[in-house]
């Protein structure tokens, strides 16, 4: 087996048959608010953790897709079970009805085309239970990003080292079918530094080719958005709901920073204000998105760590609060988690910078209530909570540590506690 060189390590200088899990249906905490001590629970939370394990590089201590449960009185995670026949799912994504979950292995030898897979998965709706439904190509190397149409018909997925989109077909009962589109970008050689990098940065990105880091769509599920690391470039796409074909929109790229390495994205909930992550110079982008068109037009730029920062960095993962008064942003290297106010036209200003008291902090992800704030830990082996002031948007850290190996990603969902109601949210 070998590996390509791996896109983590630069930027810092087949599988078995089906398998059931399943985990106890013991009560646990409401995902909605905390129970009073009189209150008897109506719903579980169940949080699921993807990340690298032995196989893929940059090969991790993970073991596959960890099971918890959440405490919504402390936020702690308990451990349920894990699901280990798959290799390296750095990134996992629940469907829109929370029937299936879609993982990524991040891998270049699933099969002889040198490409990574994607696993379907169906989710047992009253215990949380993963029950593998089948294994398919990615349509490329080492897969970084995947997630669900809106309408639930198509999984998209970021090839990282393929330099490919691939969308593919689901089937009526969550598995994967065919490939409808596979899409190969290319463009201008970019530096591996941004020029408005903070100062003393030493981290570079990968520039060498086109590095897909996310597809997702807006929120009207009517344009398909690509940030490319690798080219400096934000894809916007239409999707045609009945071939599963993308067709380049009215303005098929947004250039940005040279260097500056787009890396994830998160939408305002009516689809107009879109906040753009560059890892390289940790910088985040507000842009307004034409509904109509796919149009980005960026308005302001934002350091995600402060005026006093000097050494290396490299930005991570982005969050919107769900009043959306609030973004979150993890720093890797300088182990650092950024929090701004949206003012009412959508533009950022940062009001405080905590440690993430661990090192090089992945995903970032709110429990269901929004009350805490989750952040995975990779070098550390281990996920960190914050409790969330909802008022000021402020994090304070629970001091809660709760070890897995590599930790890369997070999906929540709600299932009931009472096993006979398995209607899940």
């Amino acid at each position: 087996m070998t590996h390509s060189f791996s896109r983590r390590i630069f930027g810092l200088g087949s599988f078995a048959g089906a398998l059931t899990v399943a985990l106890p249906a013991q009560a646990a905490d409401d995902t909605a608010k905390a129970p009073s001590q009189d209150e008897k629970p109506t719903r579980r939370t169940i949080c699921y953790i993807g990340g690298y394990t032995k196989h893929g590089p940059p090969g991790g201590n993970g073991e596959g897709i960890s099971v918890f449960e959440m405490n919504q009185k402390t936020g702690a995670l308990t451990n349920l079970t894990t699901f280990t026949d798959i290799a390296s799912p750095s990134y996992i994504t629940l469907s829109p009805d929370r029937r299936f979950l879609y993982a990524l292995s991040e891998i270049n030898d699933f099969d002889t085309s040198h490409s990574g897979s994607v696993t379907a998965f169906l989710v047992d709706q009253a215990t949380g239970g993963l029950k593998k439904l089948n294994t398919v190509a990615s349509g490329g190397a080492d897969p970084a990003h995947l997630s669900v149409h809106p309408s639930g018909r198509f999984v998209m997925v970021a090839n990282y080292t393929g330099g490919t989109i691939g969308i593919l077909h689901v089937l009526a009962d969550g598995s994967l079918g065919r490939m409808t589109d596979l899409i190969h970008n290319s463009g201008p050689r970019m530096p591996d530094r941004a020029a408005d990098n903070p100062p003393g940065n030493f981290a570079v990105s990968d520039h060498s080719s086109a590095h897909p880091h996310m597809i997702k769509t807006d929120p009207s599920g009517k344009f398909v958005l690509v940030m490319d690391a690798g080219l400096d470039r934000v894809y916007v796409w239409t999707i045609n709901l009945e071939t599963g074909k993308l067709s380049p929109a009215a303005v098929p790229f947004t250039t940005m920073t040279p260097g500056s390495a787009p890396r994830h994205y998160v939408f305002g909930s009516e689809g107009k204000k879109l906040y753009l992550l560059c890892e390289q110079d940790s910088k985040v982008v507000v842009a307004d998105f034409d509904p109509h068109t796919g149009k980005i037009s960026p308005q302001q730029t934002v350091s995600s760590v402060t005026a006093h920062f000097r050494g290396s960095t490299l930005a991570a993962g982005i969050l919107l609060s769900p009043d959306e008064r609030f973004l979150y942003v993890s720093n890797r290297l300088g182990d650092s988690l950024a929090v701004f106010q949206v003012s009412t036209d959508g533009s950022l200003t940062l009001v405080d910078e905590i440690w993430t008291h661990a090192d090089y902090g992945r995903s970032l992800m709110f429990d269901p209530s929004g009350s805490y704030l989750y952040v995975a830990n990779q070098r550390s082996d281990s996920i960190t909570s914050f409790r969330v002031d909802k008022t000021t948007g402020k994090i304070s850290f629970t001091w809660d540590f709760t070890p897995v190996g590599s930790p890369t990603c997070f999906e929540f969902m709600t299932i009931a506690a009472d096993p006979t109601d398995v209607s899940p949210s």
